[in-house]
């Protein structure tokens, strides 16, 4: 369905002589009198999307306005409609989704139609991790003997893959002896501005995903914007349907100062993950501001995102800055990426800095980093350190 664009927000962005067509988030500041350039960087990213996917249908002008105005303190129970760039299976969901996807084939060829028409409209990464089995250890050819083995013991399933990858479009599979699924999105999958070519033509746009596991929200912390859901719920992304959600409360965590000498990533993550039980963040999206991000390596920042299922909230966001883009290219993302990363990010007000002007959150707290003490979880629970 073609896109309106009542705002007027559509327009080019060039890097290194490449043309891409962006959703500018600039377009709606003036009719909500500068409310938008004040938001959360996260529902920035879901007001982009709005932008982008306005038809009409799912995605109404309306919907556009609600957000660009939304005050933080206001209790709003506004529905929007969230498309997601690209969807996230880990293997004991991921292979039921693929075989209604050939299941569906099936039906429709017995109906006379072509069966290659089904397909996920969304690029669809499957890793394969939950279900490896550890036959070896201790040894230098573990990782081996643990790999052939697996194929060995599934080789029907990684032949049906195999054809699920050949047969269908926008569909990847990762094989086990790669990495698990938060590690392969982090170092690998996670694009920061994901592109999408249709026609010749390639629009830009923030990375966002849902994925089959918990703790999906661990590439928050490159700024990617994601959380875990039902198998169900990825299956209806997959094929084209908008995630549909109330525009949520963001509570925002300052950080300040630096880590004392002794004190840990894994000290921080307990003391915040405490905080945030306290704080009560169900349902809520969890953003981390302040000067105090520039001392966290890009692994701090993933560890403490990876722990949102335990702090309770949707997921718990690190915005694009300069760590982001050292992280890329520490993990050998191609510099053109970086590049259209770096401007994309700076031109649509993504892009952070100790001297950005704080967002309006619907609540916030706060942490002096000097403050963390070394400390353990449990004895039951990581809040209870």
């Amino acid at each position: 369905m073609t896109n309106p664009n009542s705002f007027g927000s559509r327009a080019t962005l060039n890097v290194d002589g490449r043309a891409y067509t962006i959703y500018r988030l600039d377009a709606v500041s003036k009719s909500s009198n500068g409310n938008s350039d004040r938001l959360p960087f996260s529902l920035k990213i879901l007001l982009e999307n709005l932008l982008r996917n306005e038809d009409n249908a799912f995605v109404k002008r309306a919907d556009i306005e609600s957000l660009a105005a939304w005050k933080t303190k206001d209790k709003l129970e506004k529905e929007i409609a969230f498309r997601t760039a690209r969807v996230l299976l880990q293997d004991f969901t991921g292979v039921p989704a693929v075989v209604d996807l050939a299941a569906m084939r099936d039906a429709l060829a017995k109906l006379g139609g072509d069966p290659k028409r089904i397909n996920p409209l969304q690029q669809v990464d499957l890793v394969i991790d939950h279900s490896v089995q550890v036959d070896e250890y201790g040894s230098e050819a573990a990782f081996f003997i643990n790999a052939e083995r697996e194929f060995e013991r599934n080789q029907e399933r990684y032949a049906f893959l195999r054809w699920g990858q050949k047969a269908f479009n926008n569909f990847s599979v990762v094989p086990p002896d790669t990495g698990i699924v938060h590690q392969i999105n982090l170092e690998y999958l996670a694009q920061a501005v994901y592109v999408n070519t249709v026609d010749g033509e390639s629009t830009a746009y923030p990375d966002s995903l849902v994925g089959t596991d918990s703790h999906t929200t661990m590439v928050n912390g490159l700024g990617v914007l994601g959380w875990g859901v039902g198998g169900i719920e990825a299956e209806a992304a997959m094929l084209g349907q908008p995630v549909s959600m109330l525009i949520p409360e963001v509570v925002g965590f300052k950080l300040h100062g630096k880590f004392p000498a002794g004190a840990t990533a894994t000290d921080l993550v307990l003391t915040v993950t405490q905080m945030l039980r306290q704080k009560k963040v169900v349902g809520k999206f969890v953003e981390f501001y302040g000067a105090g991000l520039s001392s966290l390596s890009l692994a701090d920042r993933a560890t403490i995102a990876n722990m949102a299922p335990e702090y309770g909230a949707t997921m718990g966001f690190f915005p694009i800055d300069d760590e982001t883009l050292n992280y890329l290219r520490l993990t050998g993302r191609d510099e053109h990426q970086i590049k259209l990363v770096d401007s994309y990010a700076k031109l649509q007000g993504l892009f952070r800095t100790d001297a950005t002007p704080d967002p309006e959150f619907t609540d916030t707290i706060d942490l002096d980093l000097s403050t963390v003490r070394p400390s353990i979880a449990g004895p039951k629970r990581p809040q209870d350190r």
